[in-house]
């Protein structure tokens, strides 16, 4: 199955909307504009004759056209219908115009938005990655001007904080933006001058700059840590510049860039919005949530905390189960639920994370296309490769050779200083061990529940089926 085919929402239906048949068709037989968008504050200007019937497909040759971007990586955008509410990567087969026309249906469905918010809202289209676009195939890419969309694109995701990342990884990336929008060869006055007149959140994350601690506190500290990030930026700067040389040639500071970001395991991710439980602490905290971005790729499920910028949870598809579950009565809600190894008071334990969200199905449904997908593709490159694997894959395939990937406990997963690694200790979960013939429940006791696994003949992963709802109480 093809990435192009298949993408998120799954079963968006061209008639399920009342709304999706209402435009003139006198009006849209005319030659109408369109805009659609790309990362960087540019848009793509095309004049489309028969607006209402013409799909993704058609549309990504005139785009591709206008962009001159090579058919021959055709494969590493896709289209996008956003706003504040919503992102959703759309299949070659969709029309964009009537998708427009169902967005209220998608927000009502997709989200919790208000009335009004929902009736106020409107998508515009985007020319983006495709989440499906393998990182190793991205690496090969030399055109320039492909590069500076992926480039335009993960800039974004580094400096709204929805790629978490490390100090020496955000300062080097703003250093790299920096030379690529300047050169390599300002001296220290013409650095200090010019990243003052476009100010430092041109370069690092507006969390970094804007820093923490309340209005007073940033106002106290504001002029002395942004001196002390200058210094620090114009540090790598000069480092860059050593090792580029002058000028640089803007292709590799792009792949630089690139590559920099190919070391966060979520690069490329799609992302939904959802909640989890905050860890009880005491009786008036009971039945807090946190908001969560989950990103999705084809190499696993990223639980991010929105407030602090770091990763809550990252699993490989080898290493998880998940299920989703639609709200048995008025007030629930739909779970995405996600087990994995873990460990309570030194005994190995299964443990779920419960993430409340509208946006579950698709979150499911996402997963089972990426594990497909994956499976699928590294079938074939280890065809290709005759047995020769690096050892990522043997890794990797190692894993996959665990009956569910269960079939023996893997290592624990490591806790560290690092934004990127999983905080387990800091989540709410419900632990579990299989004793036999019966699920035992571990402390805090908690109503009993009871899990069933799906026999399945694909090696790397099985879905949770939830046979009793699983209280928080």
């Amino acid at each position: 199955m093809d990435g192009d085919d298949c993408s998120f929402p799954p079963d968006l239906s061209d008639d399920q909307s009342q709304r999706g048949s209402v435009a003139s068709s006198a009006t849209l037989s005319r030659a109408q504009d369109v805009l659609v968008y790309l990362f960087g504050d540019s848009a793509v200007h095309l004049t489309i004759e028969g607006l209402g019937s013409v799909n993704v497909q058609e549309l990504g040759r005139s785009v591709r056209e206008a962009l001159h971007i090579p058919e021959s990586v055709q494969d590493t955008f896709a289209f996008w219908l956003c706003s504040p509410l919503l992102e959703l990567q759309l299949k070659v087969r969709h029309q964009p115009y009537k998708l427009c026309r169902q967005w209220q249906d998608l927000l009502y469905r997709f989200t919790e938005a208000s009335e009004e918010d929902i009736s106020q809202d409107e998508p515009f289209l985007q020319y983006r990655r495709n989440v499906f676009y393998p990182k190793s195939k991205e690496l090969q890419i030399d055109d320039e001007v492909v590069l500076k969309l992926l480039y335009e694109e993960a800039k974004n995701n580094i400096l709204t904080g929805r790629y978490p990342c490390d100090p020496e990884h955000w300062m080097s990336l703003g250093a790299l933006s920096l030379a690529l929008d300047e050169g390599t060869g300002l001296d220290s006055q013409q650095f200090t001058s010019t990243v003052r007149e476009k100010k430092l959140s041109s370069y690092l994350p507006a969390h970094v700059v804007m820093g923490s601690g309340g209005l007073l506190s940033t106002l106290r500290g504001k002029s002395s840590r942004h001196a002390g990030l200058e210094q620090n930026l114009l540090a790598e700067y000069r480092k860059i510049s050593t090792s580029a040389g002058s000028p640089a040639e803007p292709t590799q500071l792009l792949h630089q860039y690139l590559n920099t970001c190919h070391s966060l395991p979520y690069y490329g991710c799609g992302f939904f919005i959802g909640e989890i439980d905050k860890p009880v602490q005491g009786i008036l905290q009971r039945g807090k949530r946190k908001s969560v971005n989950v990103g999705i790729c084809l190499e696993g499920v990223y639980v991010m905390d929105v407030k602090e910028k770091h990763v809550l949870l990252g699993l490989r598809f080898s290493e998880l189960s998940w299920d989703h579950s639609y709200p048995e009565e008025e007030g629930d809600s739909h779970i995405l639920w996600l087990e994995f190894d873990g460990e309570e008071d030194g005994t190995p334990v299964n443990k779920l994370l419960k993430i409340y969200s509208k946006q579950a199905e698709l979150m499911s449904g996402f997963i089972e296309f990426c594990v497909e997908l994956k499976s699928t593709s590294e079938g074939g490159a280890a065809a290709e490769m005759d047995g020769e694997t690096s050892p990522s894959q043997q890794a990797a395939g190692q894993d996959g050779g665990r009956k569910n990937g269960r079939g023996r406990r893997r290592g624990m997963l490591h806790r560290q200083n690092s934004v990127v690694c999983s905080r387990v200790h800091s989540l709410n979960t419900i632990s579990y061990v299989d004793n036999g013939k019966e699920i035992k429940r571990l402390k805090p006791k908690r109503a009993a529940s009871f899990f069933t696994r799906q026999v399945s003949a694909a090696p790397t992963y099985s879905a949770v089926q939830v046979t009793e709802s699983l209280e928080q109480g």
